[in-house]
């Protein structure tokens, strides 16, 4: 089997073969661009994301830096996905995410996987599982999310929460492990932090 076909079928591989590493390099040099640029150079940084990703919508914005194990080449990001600080994107594999969706700093979503059995995983051996999260989420500062893990549309995952399930659509979940709290519901369309209320005249 090649040893790409084994990055995307979950197979045990290993990540130090030679080409893999020669590919990686690749990528990694285009990311190194993308974090050395100027904040004032918007444009700059939307054409290297248009190069970087496997995929990128419009309107997208990733603060530096960012860290990502093949510089995003698989990564499929929709439209209007905001990004702040130090997202790290461990993509061996494929990362899926929707239209509207935040991350906030320090999050984290990996993709790759060691086996539990010590001689494996001396030898340095891995698999990659991919992870995809749907539309309009907000994904809170510190969230780390594991590998082969789905995340529906409109969920709020709470700051530090660590993902090791999937998450269905319209809930807000936290913890470690993250753990579903309760649904978006109508609380959630009077109030939109404690009691402060939402008042259409304010934006």
């Amino acid at each position: 089997m090649d040893i790409f076909e084994k990055l995307h079928n979950g197979s045990i591989y290993d990540p130090g073969d030679a080409d893999v590493l020669e590919q990686q390099m690749e990528y990694q040099e285009l990311l190194y661009d993308y974090n050395m640029t100027r904040p004032s150079e918007g444009d700059r940084r939307t054409a290297l994301l248009k190069e970087m990703f496997a995929e990128i919508g419009e309107n997208c914005y990733i603060e530096p830096p960012l860290y990502s194990n093949m510089g995003g080449h698989h990564v499929h990001f929709g439209r209007n996905i905001y990004a702040n600080y130090n997202l790290t994107l461990v993509d061996d594999t494929h990362i899926y995410v929707g239209d509207y969706t935040m991350f906030g700093p320090n999050v984290t979503i990996a993709t790759a996987g060691h086996p539990i059995l010590p001689e494996l995983r001396q030898r340095g051996l891995q698999y990659n599982m991919p992870v995809r999260i749907g539309k309009n989420c907000w994904l809170g500062a510190g969230v780390i999310i594991l590998p082969g893990i789905t995340i529906g549309d409109d969920v709020v995952v709470g700051a530090g929460s660590v993902v090791t399930k999937d998450i269905p659509s319209g809930v807000v979940a936290v913890g470690n492990p993250c753990r579903i709290l309760r649904e978006v519901g109508e609380h959630d369309r009077k109030y939109y932090f404690k009691d402060r209320e939402i008042n259409s005249c304010d934006f």
